[in-house]
């Protein structure tokens, strides 16, 4: 007898509350195997496939793709055992051993991997997908089959998956918060996130129309009352309700995945973070020597990165202060003992910082392999949400896009960032003569709460001296 068994959104890790459905790997009647990718999502962090820590088949999907679900969520049900039922059916016929094939393949059973977090998959090959008769699915399941929470309304199954099977889906919409109900009844929001944005902004989520599936309130309708609330009016003057068509005027691109975590962290950085920046113009003509001889020794390429890098580590272990977070609700600074460096990514789902692992130890060689890792894994959309987070400073190298100097916003919770411009050639009076040098613009933004100008000061001056004379780096070596 078959067993259906609910998946629901694993926790991704880091806080994650919400991911995207990108992509269906499986569709409703597929066999998958214990541990087999199911769905790949799209979090605030990191593209990722989730596998499934049951085998069986597929009976119900939760969400079409483009589909924003919360943590714990149902993703797809599994009718454990149904593989079973389809062979068993199938002795005697000329299907018996495709049947019994498929039930060794996929190792259906009561038991599960739990190989299901944190973001990473797991390594197990995923099993060809296999399309089985509807009568497979016909068997009865368990009262004790816990009904969904709240999600957007599922794919259907095949009719032959009979009332049972079909239940969570029917009741897939149904559930919202408690905190939710009262007398006027429940409020369709099922992410966190959203409830959370109108508490803050004390918001009445019953007066709100939601543009979602079903009514369901979105991010977008949250913030657009937000705006509403707070445009003034005019003097003397009665607003009049915009038209309808209004409202639809303009592309309207939601604010989710990357672009939103951006904007969240960004946001959250401007409210609480006191910041101020300095910057000094510094002759890097040196400098680029310096990398170009390395370069011409043989081995592996050292990058211009790496080189910043291990100025900006060096630079940190004379100024502690900058490797350092704050702890209001303690009203600490909490200096960190390794420097995890993180370094902006331009990709094309958005800006991202993959996080350099303690490159306070490390080479400039191994500084620039570890680079090249991170920013391949970037561009191919695989970084993990461990290849996304912990980093304690940030280099900015903002210079790739033809552009001079800029504030950097400091990545929160960290306490400063420093930007580098482009390298390009510029007059500059090198040794009482007027002569055209390499020159490139450095910009340091601080956590004003963790230390004044003078430390600032102190740090952006001495990573100015080692672009200009590398050989002043080798005594912190």
């Amino acid at each position: 007898m078959a067993q259906v068994l609910e998946f629901k959104l694993p926790d991704l890790g880091e806080g994650l509350t919400e991911a995207e459905i990108v992509r269906w790997l499986v569709s409703v009647g597929d066999v998958v195997a214990i541990d087999q990718p199911v769905v790949e999502v799209e979090t605030a962090k990191a593209m990722v496939e989730v596998p499934c820590p049951y085998g069986g088949v597929v009976t119900a999907r939760f969400g079409e793709e483009g589909t924003e679900l919360p943590v714990g969520a149902p993703l797809l049900t599994v009718a454990v055992g149904a593989v079973e039922s389809a062979g068993s059916e199938g002795a005697g016929s000329s299907g018996a051993a495709g049947s019994a094939g498929a039930l060794g393949s996929t190792e259906s059973s009561n038991e599960s991997s739990g190989n299901v977090l944190v973001g990473y998959g797991t390594g197990a090959p995923a099993a060809r997908r296999r399309r089985i008769r509807p009568a497979a699915l016909a068997a009865p399941v368990p009262a004790t089959v816990p009904a969904p929470a709240a999600a957007p309304a599922p794919t259907a199954a095949p009719a032959g998956a009979g009332a049972s099977a079909a239940e969570p889906e029917r009741q897939a919409g149904r559930a919202v918060a408690a905190e939710d109900m009262a007398q006027s009844g429940p409020v369709p929001v099922i992410s966190p996130l959203v409830r959370r944005l109108a508490r803050e902004h004390g918001l009445d989520l019953r007066k709100l129309t939601g543009s979602g599936p079903e009514g369901l309130i979105l991010r977008a309708d949250v913030e657009s009352a937000m705006r509403t609330a707070e445009a003034p009016a005019a003097p003397g003057h009665v607003v009049a309700a915009a038209p309808a068509s209004a409202a639809s005027r303009g592309e309207r691109i939601p604010l989710r995945g990357v672009r939103g975590a951006v904007a969240d962290k960004l946001s959250r950085s401007r409210r609480e973070i006191p910041d101020a920046t300095c910057w000094v113009d510094a002759d890097a003509t040196e400098l680029m020597a310096a990398r170009a001889s390395m370069n011409a020794a043989g081995g592996p390429k050292i990058s211009l990165l790496a080189l910043l890098a291990r100025i900006c580590t060096a630079a940190l272990a004379r100024h502690p202060e900058l490797n350092s977070t704050v702890d209001m609700d303690a009203r600490e600074i909490v200096r960190l003992p390794a420097v995890h460096l993180g370094f902006a990514a331009q990709t094309e789902r958005g800006l991202v910082v993959p996080v350099v692992r303690d490159a306070d130890s490390r080479s400039a060689e191994s500084l620039s392999a570890e680079f090249g890792r991170l920013t391949e894994a970037a561009r191919q959309g695989t970084l993990t949400p461990a290849d996304l987070t912990g980093g304690t400073f940030t280099l900015n190298n903002y210079g790739v896009f033809g552009v001079d100097g800029s504030t950097p916003i400091i990545n929160h919770p960290e306490a400063a960032m420093l930007g580098v411009g482009r390298i390009m050639p510029k007059p500059w009076v090198h040794q009482g003569e007027l002569a055209v040098r390499q020159v490139v613009q450095l910009s340091l933004t601080f956590d004003h709460r963790v230390c004044d100008g003078g430390t600032a000061g102190g740090f952006l001056r001495y990573v100015a001296d080692c672009v200009e004379h590398p050989a002043v780096l080798l005594r912190s070596l």
